[in-house]
């Protein structure tokens, strides 16, 4: 009897934690905000380094990749970021992890994904994201920022598929000879971007979450 009650709450546990994005801070999202030009120093990006990773989850598993940056470059006055912004090459999404176990499930994900359905990258090859603001930030005792390292809160316009919402998010940024290193990892909600394929959690195990891991790395200088 007891085994007839436990079971299904273990299922339900699991498939409740498959379906959640990993553990990061949850970017805050408002509408778009103004854009003002950086002031002092351009760092530009390397390109060759610098790239956007991602993990999209669903009950069965999850997939993971990155796109590459096509361009940007971030602004620095008196060690403090003013501005700047970065394009992000949407034709360059590649799956990571099938790569070496499934190559043609891998090549029919990345269709899909890049497909009219999720980023439609033939109508929008590029993605953006332009910096509002940037404060120094340090998590304090009790803070629910999972990313303890960050030493600033950055706040800018993200613009996929053409529509724009502000988005704010922990980072780790370091300047030292010249050299800019910037670190972040947050979740973001891909239906506030119109991509609602398969987010309805009443689809159950073909469920989709909306909820996507973004891990940013950058390597810039001047």
């Amino acid at each position: 009897m007891f085994m007839k009650y436990i079971l299904p709450l273990i299922f339900l546990a699991l498939l409740t934690a498959c379906e959640q994005a990993p553990k990061a801070d949850k970017a805050t999202t408002t509408e778009a905000q103004s854009v003002k030009e950086g002031e002092g120093s351009a760092y530009r990006l390397d390109t060759t380094i610098s790239e956007l990773q991602w993990i999209g989850t669903k009950p069965t598993g999850k997939h993971t990749g990155r796109f590459l940056i096509h361009k940007g470059k971030l602004y620095v006055k008196d060690t403090a970021i003013t501005g700047g912004s970065i394009e992000i090459n949407m034709g360059s999404l590649k799956d990571m992890d099938l790569s070496y176990t499934d190559t043609s499930l891998q090549r029919k994900l990345e269709t899909e994904l890049k497909g009219p359905l999720f980023f439609d990258v033939e109508k929008y090859p590029i993605a953006r994201f332009e910096i509002t603001g940037a404060r120094d930030f340090r998590p304090s005792v009790g803070n629910d920022v999972m990313m303890k390292d960050a030493n600033y809160m950055i706040q800018g316009n993200l613009t996929i598929k053409n529509i724009t919402k502000n988005i704010s998010f922990p980072a780790c940024i370091k300047i030292r000879d010249g050299i800019l290193t910037a670190d972040a990892v947050f979740n973001i909600d891909r239906t506030l971007w119109g991509m609602t394929y398969r987010a309805d959690k009443s689809m159950q195990d073909k469920l989709i979450n909306s909820q996507v891991n973004i891990q940013l790395k950058i390597k810039a200088s001047k």
